[in-house]
């Protein structure tokens, strides 16, 4: 069973490199849009020459540039030559969606900008990612993931209070920015009777804010700043992670009932009835001397077992995971999270990357062809938009493509 596809017959013209923005278009691709990569030639988006692999790497197929990537079509056009202008001008006009990720000014330095582009389509969705925004005394500044992690405050937050701050260990803001930005292009497409432009400027910086929920809410609603607390839940106790006898476990215990049936599983009872953890708020305040009681009784059997035995019970628990082991587990291996395609080109291999985290009438989205070598559909595309062989000849040898 296939996926609908409810962002089939769109456009979108994705000039964006490494994460944020391929993030986004990966979203779009696999909910049905042609996604068009504007590529620069020679070289193409810098995470082609990213990831773990160096023999990718050097193919110019990255690890990194092959996970957020299939489904799309290249081409490649010099936007600083007048020639690869005039081509990228006809693509805009036979597009619904435009995503950038330069710095601010870059496009209209270029000629190429919102107000040049929305004259040759006038309905056109236009989406600038950067991390600060089209304005503001730091619209200017580089920004990478660990930077905009550092100035969001989630590094202030993660860690123990004796190891914070800490990076999230992957790239949470470039991530959540193509997030956001994939959920503004898809608003402004379902947008009833639009006749006019949009135009989306997405923060990195400011949606990592967004997403912060309770950390943010709890200061500016209560006076409360957030602080790391490691693994221990801010709001409920025993609300962590914990030793058992072959590795951790989390168990999320945030009502009274299940504190108490945490204590009847573990055959420590009588902690119910302690004064120091009676009720949620004494239990907040006597967190550490909890976990020490519980983890003596959790260290008896393996993490496998509790989890089990927990869930049984109605309390949330779970296992501390690695990659490998999550993506082998039934759940995931069942769900079809991971897509493959055999022997790709410029790859040289078979590869498997992930697709949305979603299901649309119980199929997960798919797309029809894996990560593009750099420039391939770049005669194709210029042939429909009224190219002969000898113009594009004449533009490979300019250097306009």
């Amino acid at each position: 069973m296939s996926a609908p596809r409810p962002l089939g017959g769109r456009r979108v013209l994705d000039l964006t490199n490494v994460l944020a923005g391929p993030f986004c278009c990966h979203q779009l691709a696999h909910l049905g849009a042609e996604v068009i990569k504007v590529e620069v030639p020679g070289s193409g988006d810098l995470a082609r020459q990213l990831g773990s692999d160096p023999a990718l790497n050097e193919a110019l197929m990255g690890v990194s540039f092959l996970a957020q990537n299939a489904g799309k079509r290249s081409i490649t056009l010099n936007l600083k030559s007048e020639a690869g202008k005039q081509a990228f001008l006809k693509l805009v006009a036979t597009a619904d969606v435009l995503v950038e990720n330069f710095r601010p000014g870059v496009m209209d330095r270029l000629g190429l900008g919102f107000g040049r582009l929305k004259t040759v389509r006038s309905d056109l969705v236009y989406c600038a990612i950067s991390g600060f925004g089209q304005d503001g005394p730091m619209r200017d500044l580089p920004a990478y993931d660990q930077i905009v992690q550092g100035l969001s405050g989630i590094m202030s937050i993660t860690g123990a209070p004796d190891t914070a701050p800490y990076r999230v260990g992957f790239p949470v803001a470039d991530t959540i920015g193509g997030l956001t930005a994939a959920m503004a292009v898809s608003a402004a497409l379902a947008e009833k009777d639009r006749t006019e432009p949009r135009f989306i400027d997405v923060a990195m910086l400011e949606a990592v804010l967004a997403t912060m929920g309770w950390a943010v809410s709890n200061y500016l609603i209560a006076g409360n700043p957030p602080r790391p607390l490691g693994n221990d839940n801010v709001t409920a106790s025993p609300s962590g992670t914990f030793e058992t006898a072959d590795g951790l476990l989390n168990i999320a215990a945030n009502k009274q009932e299940q504190f108490e049936a945490v204590c009847r599983i573990v055959d420590r009872e009588e902690l119910i009835a302690d004064p120091r953890f009676a009720t949620r708020l004494a239990r907040l305040e006597n967190r550490t001397e909890l976990a020490a009681a519980l983890t003596d009784a959790l260290l008896a059997e393996d993490a496998a077992s509790w989890e089990t035995k927990l869930n049984a019970a109605g309390v949330p628990a779970g296992r501390v995971m690695s990659v490998p082991e999550i993506l082998a587990a039934p759940q995931i291996a069942g769900r079809g999270l991971v897509e493959s395609f055999a022997a790709v080109p410029g790859a040289g291999r078979d590869i498997s990357v992930v697709v949305p985290g979603v299901k649309i009438d119980g199929a997960a989205p798919r797309v029809d062809a894996p990560p593009p070598v750099l420039g391939a559909q770049t005669d194709e595309i210029l042939n429909d938009l009224g190219y002969g062989a000898e113009e594009i000849a004449r533009l490979r040898a300019e250097g306009a493509i």
